[in-house]
């Protein structure tokens, strides 16, 4: 039966998530190739003078929008709940504490220079919004190492249940299928396809790529890895037998470890800020001429046709006050948008409430390097279950302790596994590393958990307008402003788990405005702040 294109991108997006699927309406054509990234909208230097803007949310969106806004003449003032600028985008250093909706608070207790990127731990090299605020504010990079061939796979019943490395999964299942197609091509399988040239061709090709025997069999390829590596002397290395075809292809973990990096959004070279992702947005909080209002709980959000006025509560000193502007940009997650008190209008307010978010966890550990006794420098290891994976840290090698994230999972395994207590969700997580790592579950120390959903100011780490029930016309609807307020965010780009989504929404967001202020000659005369 013939394949739908709908019915591959179901599959790939089973298969690899909304990634593997974008990834695979790029090939299909259905999405156009990025054009070179054009930089921020390029505004005229005073087209914001005498005009204000209220943004709320310190995440990447809001900070990018204060940004680009300021440096166009506006008056920016950045109202956020927490303590901290970022968002999403949150490294978790010794001391900080982790509070999550019904349950008990947690303090880091990290060695020095280690940190747990809680959010966002990577940025692709083709996200240049968000790489070129790194450049111009001279945060450091350096690189993330997002894949390793060293990594593990957990099996089940391949190789007797034992875990192997990635290059023997990568490499087994390229030779099994390369064997196959070489057969099936010299059986006359593929005659009214292809000519006798093309055939030719083709099995050269597989004999190479599968690494294939003169007669076209698969027999194993060092490519796979080494029971005993070549050394000096007469010590020739003795390669891994193959493990079955039928065998990797019952596995749960072999297909994301084999097509993890060819998602266009995982694919080398990935960066991350040297200290901790943390780096990049509070470099936009330091380049912001009014810094923004920390622990600033916004709790009405009222329009007129000359302005906007937002009341907000001070979370230490209980103090009310308000701010009264020509626009607002909202960037605060549509959840916790829902329940503030706003006078937006009926669908714009069932839009916001009626969005679900995904669900997602990390669980993590200061440990002894003992992976990379293991050859494992960075990447991620395949475990499947609950667990999903565990991810090595990118840096710091051979000191003597890193921070290891034993736990990273998403969807309806996220949602199912944060129903748990903390201690349970913990156990798994050593549990998990224990199976991958025998002996080593007792090295790890000083967990250290976050179940996005219950997350205060987020409840929720990022949503699919596609799936999940949520209504593609309210994003089409949220897209709009509502009268003088504009909703941006990472929710409202096609990025919406990746911080480029906030840069672009964040730049679109500043381009529409402009265009209007540019457009209006009556700014909101009431634009002092004022004490309630």
């Amino acid at each position: 039966m013939a394949i739908t294109r709908r019915r591959l991108l179901a599959r790939a997006a089973q298969w690899g998530g909304t990634a593997a699927a974008y990834s695979t309406m790029t090939a299909l054509g259905l999405l156009a190739v990025p054009a070179a990234y054009a930089g921020p909208p390029s505004l005229p230097v005073a087209i914001g003078r005498g005009r204000k803007v209220v943004v709320l949310g310190a995440g990447i969106a809001g900070l990018v929008t204060a940004y680009e806004l300021e440096r166009a003449g506006f008056d920016v003032v950045v109202l956020e709940a927490r303590a901290r600028v970022g968002g999403r985008t949150w490294s978790i250093r010794d001391g900080d504490r982790i509070e999550l909706a019904g349950e008990a608070d947690q303090t880091a207790r990290l060695s020095s220079g280690l940190y747990f990127n809680a959010g966002p731990a990577r940025i692709p090299s083709h996200h240049q919004g968000l790489l070129g605020y790194a450049r111009d504010l001279k945060v450091p990079l350096e690189v993330e190492v997002n894949s390793s061939r060293s990594a593990l796979v957990q099996t089940t019943r391949a190789n007797g249940g034992r875990p192997i490395q990635q290059r023997q999964a990568v490499n087994d299942v390229r030779g099994g299928l390369s064997e196959l197609l070489a057969k099936a091509t010299q059986r006359g399988a593929l005659d009214q396809e292809l000519t006798a040239e093309d055939k030719e061709r083709l099995l050269t090709f597989l004999k190479s790529y599968g690494d294939l025997t003169p007669d076209s069999r698969y027999e194993g390829s060092d490519r796979s890895g080494y029971i005993q590596p070549p050394g000096a002397a007469d010590q020739v290395g003795t390669r891994r037998p193959p493990l079955p075809l039928r065998d990797l292809l019952g596995e749960e973990t072999v297909p994301p470890a084999i097509l993890f990096e060819e998602i266009v959004l995982m694919q080398a070279t990935m960066f991350q800020p040297a200290g901790g992702m943390d780096r990049i947005p509070a470099a936009l909080a330091r380049a912001l001429k009014s810094p923004p209002r920390l622990n600033a709980v916004v709790e009405q959000i009222r329009s007129a046709p000359d302005g906007v006025r937002v009341r907000y509560r001070d979370r230490l000193g209980g103090q009310r006050q308000e701010v009264a502007a020509d626009y607002a940009v909202v960037t605060i997650p549509l959840p916790v948008l829902a329940g503030i008190d706003s006078d937006f209008p009926a669908p714009v307010k069932a839009a916001i409430s009626g969005a679900v978010y995904d669900a997602a966890n990390k669980v993590a550990f200061e440990a002894p390097r003992f992976w990379e006794r293991e050859q494992i420098y960075g990447g991620i290891s395949y475990t499947g279950g609950e667990t999903s994976l565990i991810w090595y840290p990118s840096g710091g090698y051979h000191q003597a302790r890193g921070l290891l994230v034993a736990t990273y999972n998403a969807g309806k395994t996220a949602a199912d596994f944060q129903k748990r207590g903390l201690a349970d969700q913990v156990a798994l997580a050593r549990a998990s590393v224990e199976r991958l790592h025998p002996g080593h579950g007792r090295d790890l120390a000083q967990p250290l958990v976050v179940n996005w959903s219950k997350v205060p100011f987020n409840l929720g780490p990022w949503l699919h307008w596609d799936q999940d029930g949520n209504n593609p016309a309210a994003y089409a609807l949220l897209n709009q402003p509502a009268g003088r307020v504009y909703f941006s965010g990472a929710h409202l780009s096609q990025l919406p788990s990746w911080q480029e989504g906030g840069v672009l929404a964040a730049h679109r967001t500043v381009a529409e405005l402009a265009h209007r202020v540019a457009a209006d000659t009556t700014p909101a005369s009431a634009s002092k702040t004022t004490h309630g």
